[in-house]
Formats: C-alpha cells, sequence, structure tokens
C-alpha cells in the first residue's frame, strides 16, 4: 500500500513525432521517503531517466514536473510544484519552484511527477488527466506570451485545465527563458528552452482523483497550527512590502550589487524601494494559492496596467543595471514576463554586456548604465534572438564571454553559467561560499546563507569555519522544504525545523517520522545532486566565484575594505567538502552513492 500523500508513480510521456506515449513508471516507498517529493524525487527521477551526458537541448533529455506529499492538503503554502532538468545554461542539475494550481491540478491526475521527452512534429501541447494523456498541436500559439497561451488553451479545453506554458523565449532557445502558469514562473536555468526544444508550447493538467492522507483529522489540526503561526512577526515582513522590502535594507549594508557587481550601493535605491512604491503606487495585495502569508505586492504601471514586482527582478533589472527610473524598471520586468525570460539572469547579462560596451569590447555604443530605454531594447535583442547581439546574449554571460574574450569572463556575474542573484559575496561571505558550492549555481534559494549573514551569527566581513557550518545549515534546511514542497518565507515560524517538518509529514504519510531522518534526507538529497553534476562533468575548479569578487575590494561607507579572496574562499570550500564527507576534488564517498538508491 502507498503512503498517504502519494501514488507511487510517475507518468513519463514521450512526444516524439506526432504521437504521444505515456508510461507509467513505479515509484517505491523507499525512493518516496528517501526523497520525498519536488526537487528531491526531481533529482532521483533525473539520475534514473536522463542519459549520461545528453545534450539539455535533445529530445531524449527529459523535464520533470514533480510534486509532493502536501499538495492538496489545507497546509499553507503548499500548492508548490519543482520542475527540474539538465540546464541548457550551465549544463547541470537545474530545479525551479512556482506556486499555483497547477500544481493542485497536476498531482490530482494521480501522479507523483510527470515526466516530458521526445520532440514533437508541430508545436503542441500535452493534457494529463485521470484518463490518461494526448498531445494536441497547436502552432497557432507561435509567438505568444505564456499568459496569452493560457487563455487560449483555457478557451480551447475548457476551465478545468491548468497550464504551465513557456513565452516566445522557450520557443526560441533562449538559455534563460521561463516555464509560467498564472503569472508565476519556475524561472532559473532555463526550464522554458528544455521544453521548446521538445516543441511544446505548454502541459496541460486537470485534477481527476484525490490523493488519502493517513490521518486526515491530525493533518486538518496541523493546518490550523501553522496557518496561524503564519501571520506572526516572522512573515511579517512579507505581508506589508513583500520582498522588495530587502532593497533599502540591503543598500544600507552595502549588500545590493550596482553596476555590475562594481559597487553596493545604489545612489536611485530610494526611487525603487517597496517604501516609496508602496505609498505611490501600490494597488493591490495578493497570494499564491494555497497561501496565508500573501506577499504578492502590485503596483500601477505608467500609462495604465499593473506589475508584480520583487527584489530579485527590481535588483537585477534596476541597481544592476544602473537603472534608477521605476517605470523603466517595471516595462522591463513586464517584458521578461512576456517574453518569458529569467530577470535574474536577463539584468546580469545586460549589465555584463554594458560593461563590455563601456570597455569597446563589444560594439554597442548605445548600451549604457543607467539608460532604461536601452535595457528595454536589449531585452528584446535577446527574446528575439537578433542575430549578433541578441543571438550572443541569449546564451547568457558565461557563453558570451566565451565569445568576446578579452578578460569579460573575470566580471560575467556567474557561477557555473548561473548569473549572480542579488547579494554581494563580498559582504556576506557565508553567503559566498553558499553560491560558490550549490549545485545549481549562483542561486540565493537552495543556499540561503545570507541568513547567518545578516543576523549576525557570523562576522559577514571575515569567511571561516562558522560560515562553513552556516552554509551547510541552510542548504540542508532548504532541501527539505523544496522537496516536502514549503514555500522559504515559512522557514521563521519553525523554531526546531526538522522535527517541525517531521511532524507535518507524519500524519500525511504514515510514516514515523523523526528529525534526524529528515536531516540523512536532507544530506541524500544533497549528494545526489552533487552525484549527478560530476557526472555532467563538473569539477571542484567549478565551486567558486568571478575573479572580481575574488581580487577587487570594496571600500565601504564606514571605511571598512571588504575583501574576499581565494585563498578565503578556497578554504571555506574545503571545510565544506570535509564536513559533508567528501574528498579533496568534492566527490562522495562510496557509501554516500550506495545509499542514493538509484539501482
Amino acid at each position: 500500500m502507498t503512503a498517504g500523500g502519494y501514488f507511487g508513480r510517475a507518468l513519463v510521456v514521450d512526444v516524439r513525432g506526432g504521437t504521444v506515449v505515456g508510461t507509467p513508471l513505479d515509484l517505491d516507498e523507499r525512493v518516496l521517503r528517501a526523497y520525498l517529493g519536488g526537487v528531491g524525487l526531481g533529482t532521483w527521477l533525473m539520475h534514473r531517466l536522463a542519459p549520461p551526458g545528453v545534450d539539455p537541448l535533445a529530445p531524449a533529455a527529459p523535464l520533470a514536473f514533480v510534486f509532493s506529499p502536501l499538495v492538496g492538503t489545507p497546509l499553507t503554502t503548499s500548492a508548490k510544484f519543482a520542475v527540474v532538468a539538465t540546464s541548457p545554461l550551465t549544463g547541470l542539475l537545474t530545479d525551479a519552484l512556482a506556486s499555483s494550481q497547477f500544481a493542485i491540478a497536476g498531482k490530482l491526475t494521480g501522479h507523483d511527477a510527470i515526466v516530458v521527452r521526445g520532440r514533437a512534429d508541430v508545436l503542441s501541447a500535452v493534457l494529463v488527466d485521470a484518463q490518461g494523456v494526448r498531445l494536441e498541436p497547436c502552432p497557432e500559439l507561435a509567438g505568444t506570451a505564456a499568459a496569452e497561451a493560457e487563455t487560449a488553451l483555457s478557451a480551447r479545453f475548457g476551465r478545468g485545465w491548468r497550464s504551465a506554458a513557456i513565452g516566445p523565449a522557450g520557443e526560441r532557445g533562449v538559455r534563460f527563458a521561463t516555464i509560467s502558469h498564472d503569472g508565476r514562473h519556475a524561472g532559473r536555468g532555463g526550464l522554458g528552452a528544455v521544453l521548446g526544444a521538445k516543441n511544446i508550447k505548454a502541459v496541460l493538467v486537470k485534477a481527476g482523483t484525490k490523493a488519502a492522507v493517513a490521518d486526515a483529522p491530525a493533518v486538518l489540526a496541523a493546518a490550523r497550527d501553522l496557518r496561524g503561526r503564519s501571520f506572526g512577526p516572522a512573515t511579517k515582513k512579507y505581508r506589508e512590502l513583500g520582498t522588495l522590502a530587502n532593497l533599502l535594507a540591503f543598500n544600507a549594508v552595502s549588500t545590493l550589487p550596482t553596476r555590475n557587481f562594481t559597487a553596493a550601493t545604489f545612489d536611485g535605491a530610494p526611487k525603487l524601494a517597496a517604501e516609496e512604491l508602496h505609498e505611490l503606487r501600490g494597488v493591490a495585495r495578493n497570494s499564491c494559492a494555497s497561501c496565508s502569508i500573501g506577499c504578492e505586492h502590485i503596483y500601477s504601471r505608467r500609462g495604465g496596467g499593473s506589475q508584480r514586482m520583487e527584489y530579485e527582478n527590481v535588483f537585477a533589472l534596476g541597481p544592476m543595471c544602473g537603472v534608477s527610473d521605476p517605470d523603466d524598471v517595471f516595462a522591463a520586468s513586464a517584458r521578461c514576463d512576456e517574453l518569458g525570460i529569467d530577470t535574474i539572469s536577463a539584468g546580469g547579462t545586460i549589465a555584463w554586456a554594458m560593461e563590455c560596451a563601456e570597455r569597446g569590447l563589444i560594439d554597442a555604443p548605445w548600451l549604457r548604465f543607467g539608460d532604461g530605454t536601452a535595457l528595454l531594447r536589449a531585452l528584446e535583442l535577446i527574446g528575439t534572438r537578433e542575430p549578433g547581439l541578441g543571438e550572443l546574449l541569449a546564451q547568457g554571460s558565461r557563453h558570451a564571454a566565451g565569445v568576446v574574450g578579452a578578460g569579460s569572463i573575470d566580471f560575467a556575474p556567474q557561477v557555473k553559467g548561473l548569473e549572480l542573484p542579488g547579494y554581494e559575496p563580498r559582504t556576506l561571505q557565508a553567503m559566498a561560499l553558499g553560491l560558490a558550492v550549490n549545485s545549481r549555481g549562483a542561486d540565493h534559494n537552495r543556499s540561503g546563507a545570507y541568513e547567518a549573514d545578516l543576523s549576525g551569527e557570523v562576522d559577514r566581513l571575515d569567511g571561516g569555519d562558522p560560515h562553513v557550518v552556516a552554509a551547510i545549515g541552510t542548504e540542508d534546511r532548504a532541501a527539505v522544504m523544496d522537496s516536502m514542497i514549503l514555500c522559504k518565507f515559512l522557514r521563521g515560524v519553525f523554531t526546531d525545523p526538522f522535527t517541525e517538518w517531521a511532524a507535518l509529514l507524519a500524519p500525511v504519510t504514515g510514516w514515523a517520522l523523526d528529525a534526524d531522518e529528515l536531516r540523512a534526507t536532507a544530506r541524500r538529497i544533497v549528494t545526489a545532486k552533487r552525484a549527478f553534476n560530476l557526472r555532467a562533468g563538473a569539477t571542484a575548479a567549478d565551486d567558486t566565484l568571478p575573479a572580481r569578487m575574488l581580487e577587487t575590494p570594496l571600500v565601504l561607507a564606514s571605511g571598512r575594505s571588504a575583501a574576499l579572496t581565494a585563498a578565503t574562499l578556497g578554504s571555506m570550500v574545503a571545510g565544506y567538502y570535509a564536513a559533508r564527507g567528501w574528498d579533496a576534488d568534492g566527490r562522495p564517498s562510496a557509501g554516500d552513492l550506495g545509499g542514493l538508491l538509484l539501482d
């Protein structure tokens, strides 16, 4: 009998040619307990289904939509799904999460995951429900935004269907294209390009069954308790101002990356701050599906309409590119949504190009820091893959730097090919380690070590052994939260996370879980990600930061110098490997690899 919250099977959908074949893949309860769901189960599926060395954009490369045992329960923030594949931007394992009704409907097709591989003859949509799977051509949707495609597909097939779709950038193979549903995005790593390479515009799901839980009254009681705590002080910032509240705070402590990481403060920050926009532009607050926090803040746009804004898209399209006009940043963010591209990679790649243009390394005299019109023009070139500059930038900053040369890789803002988020590593040195070793590349959601830096738990300007402990702790906690799946904005409501998470999972699944088992689960998931990347060709040399971060100190307003040297980072990376039980080359032991249940 399958544990509560699961169906015990994935559906592997092959869209080769003009036909579709759906093959069930049984998921042993040992695997489900070992990897939970979401990112964890997705990692296991990639080990099983991705041929070693496969090109991320090849038909044989799988892309998995993965659900979790908590999806469909009344537990707040549990309506999330993970998309997992090999990234065309990094060549390594990538995963991205999104919150929406797609998660609930997808799971209630009767599957714990839906995996797509192959390539359709014409642009098509995959439809999955409790009765099976079919392929429907939709060439008329070519070039449409994801939101437009959702509307058209809903009109065609009925409102009960939920769509996860790509925009024109995904169709055109932009290596940081997104997959979207209901205005929310599985954004990082180019998952939209993977789906586009399969000639699939959208995956549609329709609920048709139920997932039983082991102890329904206990689940309901746990949901009431968690909902109550979600209204507490730990989530107040997100409710009142959203993630954009970070902008002024980060600027004040010199950790707001500006003009391609040449500075850590931005004079124009107040114009883009949540405090300013809330008073002048705030029009609404919204929540993801099954969420009681309501972190989504919506602002009015010049000329009409509105736009949801988050810290990361404002950072990437604002300070990172030197742009301070909120209307330009709003327009750029909206255009990223319409094209279907990741705002962080878009902003980072354009900021790198702006610096190249200033240095005379690329012939684009119009592309200058602080120019909102230039920012929007560059986004158009990327979204259409215009020959020349558009084609170059559509590959991301690492590949583009390899083409341009002239030392431009030293200031390309990326780790393992993934562009850096809005955290300055030189002034957040636990975060610097987390960014360097993260399996996904430069990422703030799978390694939130900035928590330790900003809390004062460690000296954020002087990396060392305490930073290693902090980085591992946040990475392990993220591995479990992303596999359960629960929103990271809940992390502050848990005082004893692993114990409390075990107490949430137990009445759903019926398993007698405890904190120690979940800690082991976290380590297993982190190790499985590492093993996949090693198989894909990653080495210890990839666990580093751009040369700019390691060679150029920042002088702070206090007069103190913020320096992160290669020696300091190397020492922390070595400490991280040792604490994980890996060898000096970052390779897990045979015993750890043997415990991954991959056979």
